[in-house]
Order: structure tokens, then C-alpha cells, then sequence
């Protein structure tokens, strides 16, 4: 996994998952700690997340609210949305440009 960008916007790429979480989170924190206003993950790059990986960004969602900011993902790849769509989670998490559950392709 690798992360980029500044506290304002991080491209995150790779895998997402309990290998990676520890050292995503802590950068997540520190961008959420030190900015001001919605900081935009862009996912375009990632390959894969698992539960805990999701559960990275369902604790910097938290946070960031904490903070008086907004998280906000950008380019969510396709199979990562029918996730979110099937846990609700996409109801909770702030999408650019949401997800149309029904243009999701079916697995």
C-alpha cells in the first residue's frame, strides 16, 4: 500500500488490509489532525480493501466529524462500491458523486 498527497488530499493504492492498516491509519489521523476543511481520499489507485481496511476508513470518518471535517472518497473502483452498497455503508460515508446502486455490474 502506498499513500500520497498532503491534508487536504491522499491517494491511497495498493491493498488495503490488516498488513497495511496500522501504518494507513496513522496517516490518516495525522491528515485529519493537521488540516482544516473535507480531505479527499482518492481510491482510483487502490487494488483491494478488507474488513480492515474498511474499517480504516469508517474510524477516519468518525474522526474526521470529531475534527469538523468531512472525509470524502473519491473514484471508489467498482467492486468496492457494490461493498459499501451491500453493507449500507455508502448511505454513511460521504461518495463524490455517489453511487447508483443500480448501474453497480452484478457479481
Amino acid at each position: 500500500m502506498h499513500i500520497r498527497g498532503d491534508h487536504a488530499e491522499l491517494v491511497v493504492g495498493g491493498r488495503l488490509d490488516v498488513r497495511s492498516a496500522a501504518d494507513a491509519r496513522t496517516v490518516l489521523h495525522s491528515a485529519l489532525d493537521d488540516g482544516v476543511g473535507d480531505l479527499v481520499l482518492d481510491l482510483t489507485e487502490l487494488d483491494s480493501w478488507d474488513a480492515t481496511g474498511l474499517g480504516v476508513i469508517m474510524g477516519a470518518h468518525r474522526r474526521a466529524g470529531r475534527a469538523g471535517r468531512r472525509l470524502v472518497l473519491r473514484g471508489v473502483p467498482p467492486q468496492m462500491q457494490r461493498l459499501l452498497v451491500a453493507t449500507r455503508l455508502h448511505r454513511i460515508l460521504t461518495i463524490e458523486g455517489g453511487i447508483a446502486a443500480d448501474s453497480l455490474p452484478r457479481v
